[in-house]
């Protein structure tokens, strides 16, 4: 069965333009799914899908867009008088991609191009600057929690206001779960939680620590995956690239050659600190958080745990953000004296602060009043899946994580 995924409305508008549709993100988030359900949306053009993993196909690749015509035509199935749209799924398995794609489209103006690759890093790294002014980029994540109830089968209006207690208690239920287990769609769909590690577990082996080392040309993986789980018991956290590449042993050069992998991965993102008015009292050190709570927590307790740490609840709700918003738009603020916001985000030229709380009891109006007052700021919120903030004289909007959707 296919879901609708959220990045189908990004991506239609392109689907009758020339552009070279490109489609990356990490493994196991779907993009395969995604070009079926644009093939179905395609259903009465003329539609060819290559899988790149299939040594056949990616052999009659390699031999150039004149060997794949042919083929097409020997089979029958192409039509120089209308558009035919290839597919093909993991585009970087090509040794020079960007060639094959730069002839395609300049002398085949019948043809047009929806391509994925899992990891941007992979494809910047093959896709040349012929390429530039010929592609459209789209990136796929893991589920938002909005994707994630579609998976389960639970209708909900998110963007409206939810006032009755039976459905906030519902919501969650299932927000635990999203945050417990992650956005993989495969992980979301399965049921018992034995068979969700294992998944996750797979996802970790074959993907990160085989994958990324073979990207990274990792020599000492033991330390390699030492640091994956540091910064997974890190999230949330300023990240002292120092204090790691000490701690695992790595040299510091190299520790920033491996995060700068992992986040043109997608597995993990360094948040940078809001800069305005008062630079001068602002960190400049990045936060770290992880795009998935599931391998999260798979990395960094080994297991999935059955409650939900305030660590935990705030990568779910970056990741939520993240996705909606992309990644310029966020950022977090802390000063020389500790005060601390944890995202400043950018909409529209209106700066919102927002803090993330599990518990909404424990938030401090502080650092949200300091911040507004010096930023002119009209909307502060405080996200939390529990408790009530009691203060009035400031005024604070509560609201629970499923209420970002009513923000966009």
């Amino acid at each position: 069965m296919l879901f609708d995924r959220k990045l189908i409305k990004d991506i239609e508008p392109f689907l009758y333009t020339s552009d070279i549709i490109v489609i990356h993100g990490a493994r196991q988030t779907g993009k395969t799914s995604l070009l079926k359900i644009i093939q179905n949306i395609l259903s009465n053009e003329n539609c060819y899908y290559f899988d790149l993993e299939d040594s056949r196909f990616k052999m009659l690749l390699e031999e150039g867009i004149d060997s794949v015509i042919n083929y097409l035509k020997q089979k029958g199935i192409y039509k120089q008088s209308k558009i035919n749209y290839l597919f093909i799924d993991e585009i970087h398995y090509l040794s020079n991609p960007s060639s094959f794609l730069k002839l395609a489209k300049d002398y085949h103006t019948e043809i047009k191009m929806i391509v994925s690759g899992s990891s941007s890093f992979e494809i910047k790294s093959k896709f040349k600057d012929s390429l530039v002014g010929r592609t459209i980029n789209f990136e796929l994540f893991p589920l938002d929690f909005e994707e994630f109830l579609w998976f389960k089968k639970k209708s909900y209006n998110l963007k409206d206001t939810i006032n009755d207690k039976v459905v906030i208690g519902e919501l969650q239920t299932l927000y635990k779960e999203y945050v417990l287990f992650g956005g993989y769609p495969k992980i979301v769909i399965t049921e018992e939680i034995e068979i969700k590690e294992k998944y996750l577990q797979q996802v970790i082996d074959t993907y990160i620590k085989g994958d990324i080392r073979d990207l990274a040309n990792i020599r000492h993986i033991d330390k390699f995956n030492k640091m994956l789980h540091i910064l997974a018991n890190q999230t949330g956290q300023l990240l002292n690239v120092v204090e790691l590449a000490n701690t695992t042993r790595i040299a510091r050069q190299t520790v920033e050659e491996y995060l700068f992998i992992l986040q043109q991965t997608y597995i993990i993102k360094l948040v940078q600190p809001f800069s305005g008015n008062i630079r001068s009292e602002l960190f400049k050190t990045p936060k770290i958080f992880f795009y998935d709570t599931g391998i999260m927590n798979m990395l960094s307790k080994r297991y999935l745990p059955a409650n939900i740490e305030g660590a935990a609840f705030e990568t779910a709700v970056y990741s939520d953000l993240i996705k909606n918003l992309g990644h310029s738009n966020i950022n977090y603020w802390r000063t020389v004296n500790k005060q601390e916001i944890d995202f400043i985000l950018s909409l529209k030229n209106i700066i919102i602060p927002v803090e993330v709380k599990l518990n909404s009891n424990s938030f401090n109006y502080s650092p949200i009043k300091y911040f507004s007052q010096k930023y002119s700021c009209k909307q502060r919120f405080c996200i939390s899946l529990k408790g009530e903030l009691t203060k009035k004289d400031f005024k604070v909007k509560n609201i629970f994580p499923w209420g970002i959707y009513s923000m966009f």
